[in-house]
């Protein structure tokens, strides 16, 4: 009977040794979270904490990046995805061994597709499941948390339209609830197939469903209540010294009914997939752009949690804004940090549902859920 080749036998012998001697076994595959989605979860505008008029290097201590975004955004500057090192994913406390982010600014829902169901590159990266499958090849996936939906309904062109109707004295809210209507049964049925493509990348890998948390978020307010704006709604200080152009109708119409809307879209969404569903539709009150009780950064109150904005403001490209436009309207560091926290909250919890807040008066590392 022939012998086995030499480099076989020991290569058995070293396994069968391996699996008997203790210490010796092979490593288990290291357990991670990932953040799959859009800007909101991607870190976008996480550059800023807080906003100023204050010009120079730092922009009165609210650019953390002191003028360069890639020591922030790293290498995802140049492509656009502005995955910032305070993003959600890495800033959360959680029980697992890496934090990775997938996430990027602009993404729809198609874009976390698989390629193989209609999935679509973006940004010089491939979809979102398709990566999410790679790496969960050799790592056991324990966290998926996913944002998306408001590029599917438009939400970024929906704000310009509103900006514009200021500037031509004039309500968006009228036309644009129409389009919301209409494309929300949409938004739907793309957010439940990016869970389903999600589900099916992590079972490509040997994953079963029951062996992660998956979590669905909705996206919290940038806007104010018009009320709740510290500028008067006539005259050009809400556009040149508050950064945000809206008219009241059109605030409390975005603050309540766009943001609810959608809110309510995404959770039936996870209600009907079987997944947690976590509401940041009210997360940010009180620390939007232009909320009264909230104040910008300037000599003498520098930038800080408690007091900050959450929110990048409209980016013109005047010298008192500098930074990307496509930052603007987008969770800053504070905000981050403030969806992080409510992260890591979820994270330990069982339930299918939950609301997270901020505590009136203090930093982002005082949000509680309910």
């Amino acid at each position: 009977m022939p012998r086995k080749p030499l480099a076989l036998t020991v290569a058995v012998m070293a396994a069968i040794a391996s699996a008997l001697v203790p210490g010796t076994a092979m490593a288990e595959p290291s357990t991670v979270a990932v953040t799959l989605g859009d800007s909101f979860i991607s870190g976008e505008a996480g550059r800023w904490q807080g906003n100023s008029l204050v010009t120079g290097s730092t922009s009165g201590g609210t650019d953390r990046a002191s003028g360069d975004p890639a020591g922030v955004y790293g290498a995802t500057h140049a492509s656009g995805c502005h995955r910032s090192d305070v993003a959600p994913a890495l800033a959360a406390d959680l029980a697992v061994d890496e934090r990775i982010n997938l996430a990027c600014s602009g993404a729809t829902s198609a874009n976390v597709y698989r390629a193989s169901n209609g999935g679509q590159s973006f940004k010089g990266e491939a979809p979102q499941a398709d990566q999410l499958a790679g790496l969960a090849r050799t790592r056991t996936v324990k966290l998926v948390v996913l944002s998306a939906g408001g590029n599917d309904l438009g939400f970024a062109d929906i704000i310009t339209r509103c900006v514009t109707a200021y500037m031509g004295y004039y309500y968006c809210n009228p036309g644009e609830q129409s389009g919301v209507d209409s494309l929300l049964p949409t938004v739907r049925a793309n957010v439940g197939k990016a869970i389903d493509e999600v589900r099916a990348a992590l079972a490509s890998a040997g994953q079963a469903p029951g062996s992660y948390r998956f979590v669905l978020q909705s996206y919290p307010s940038p806007l104010s209540r018009g009320a709740d704006n510290r500028y008067r709604e006539y005259g050009w200080t809400r556009t040149s010294t508050g950064g945000c152009p809206f008219w009241n109708g059109d605030l409390d119409w975005a603050r309540d009914r766009l943001t609810g809307q959608l809110s309510d879209a995404l959770a039936s969404v996870a209600t009907a997939k079987g997944v947690t569903f976590l509401d940041l539709r009210d997360a940010f009150a009180g620390r939007e752009v232009c909320a009264k009780a909230s104040t910008q950064a300037d000599s003498t109150h520098p930038p800080a949690g408690a007091t900050s904005e959450w929110v990048r403001w409209l980016v013109t490209g005047w010298t008192s804004s500098p930074g990307d436009r496509q930052e603007s309207f987008h969770p800053n560091a504070y905000g981050q940090q403030a969806m992080a926290r409510c992260l890591t909250l979820i994270a330990q919890t069982t339930g299918l549902r939950y609301t997270c807040h901020n505590t009136p008066g203090q930093g982002p590392t005082s949000m509680y859920l309910t």
